[in-house]
């Protein structure tokens, strides 16, 4: 068993908390992780009927009986739990009383919202992050493979495991957050959205490759993002008297979904795909997000494009620290990989220049601090927590 990042902040989280949520993709290992950070609880699937039926039906028994250090799996299944839970945890005064996760986010972080605002701390699990791997595989393995813990501990083929992923979270979480009347129209417009990775979100040039209305589009997109499969990544909005790029670009949550969805069936062929640059892009903005939700923080992640095409991939804003990130999927370091990062530090000298790239070193250089994948944990040496 793998341990995980966030179970230190998790642990924490329950002596300071009615509740704790887990959030994050379909097969991201919650329910394992809450069993293991929470290993005293006593375990409650709502998504077994005898369990749900209770819930449903009588809701004060239920919480009577499960109470004091309990895990609630699938807990979106009996909606009108949350009221009780709000009142219920309110009467006891007790931290650490429940840990709830469920596979569909959407539906409970509307509960959560709704009903337990300022009672949960939310927490959010991810695909497993490089830096979790007590084996490390090669940064081209494990971008061809991605995180999804059932993959990696079972060792099974991308080939074998991702059809069945998008299969099922197509016929599940797409059918039940909206109608859908086209399935395979929808599946083409996963496919293109890979197609896209790393790309500036326009949902009109989208719209017109489907055949569909921009709004469609932006339906579609938003239950993407609900379900962590890709995420939009906003563009920085501090005024530097330039004209900026105001749309957001798009990322995929695991790149061994963005591989899979982009054709790529072998390692090998990552290095000859023409979307090599925005797959390795893609990693680099994933593993900084994964380091800072592991530590229980809400990244703050941007990127900066003006009207001129001058470029900075990833600015990440820690406290009045600003970091800017250039990503290069080279291994040979170059001069023209820290242009955009000299053009930046002229209307942004505060910030801290870095460039991760392909290759395996860590230097200090008069331009920016240069670092591999493997080294990315020192972007968080010194910030906040």
């Amino acid at each position: 068993m793998i341990p995980r990042a966030l179970t230190d902040k998790a642990q924490l989280l329950l002596t300071k908390f009615p509740m704790v949520s887990i959030s994050g993709p379909r097969q991201s290992g919650k329910t394992t992780f809450s069993k293991l950070f929470a290993s005293d609880y006593q375990y409650v699937n709502l998504e077994l009927l005898d369990n749900r039926a209770l819930a449903q039906n009588d809701p004060r028994s239920f919480l009577e009986r499960y109470q004091n250090r309990v895990i609630l799996d699938e807990v979106q299944n009996v909606p009108d739990l949350f009221s009780y839970l709000q009142v219920f945890t309110d009467e006891r005064n007790r931290t650490g009383e429940y840990v709830l996760t469920g596979s569909q986010n959407f539906l409970l972080m509307q509960k959560i919202t709704q009903s337990l605002a300022g009672r949960v701390a939310l927490l959010t699990l991810l695909p497993f992050s490089y830096f979790e791997l007590l084996e490390k595989p090669s940064i081209d393995e494990f971008i061809f493979k991605g995180g999804y813990p059932r993959l990696i501990q079972k060792e099974i083929s991308p080939d074998d495991f991702f059809p069945t992923y998008i299969q099922t979270y197509i016929e599940r979480d797409v059918r039940q957050l909206i109608q859908v009347q086209n399935l395979s129209l929808f599946q083409n417009f996963l496919y293109l959205m890979a197609g896209r990775a790393g790309q500036v979100f326009n949902a009109s040039s989208i719209a017109n490759d489907l055949g569909v209305n921009s709004q469609t589009v932006e339906a579609w997109t938003s239950v993407l993002e609900a379900s962590y499969i890709l995420f939009r990544l906003p563009p920085y909005y501090k005024n530097f008297n330039k004209r900026i790029t105001k749309a957001p670009k798009v990322y995929f949550y695991d790149t061994g979904l963005l591989c899979y969805l982009l054709g790529i069936r072998t390692e090998a062929e990552i290095q000859l795909h023409f979307a090599k640059g925005a797959i390795f892009e893609n990693l680099v903005i994933l593993e900084v997000m994964k380091m800072h939700y592991n530590q229980g923080r809400r990244p703050q992640l941007y990127y900066w494009r003006d009207s001129n095409q001058n470029e900075v991939d990833l600015l990440m804003q820690d406290g009045l620290k600003l970091h800017a990130i250039e990503i290069k999927a080279g291994k040979t370091i170059n001069g023209e990989f820290f242009k955009g990062l000299t053009y930046f530090k002229k209307i942004a000298p505060d910030a801290q220049l870095h460039l991760v790239y392909g290759g395996d070193d860590y230097q200090k250089r008069s331009e920016a601090t240069v670092l591999g994948v493997n080294h990315l944990e020192q972007l968080f040496i010194g910030t906040s927590s």
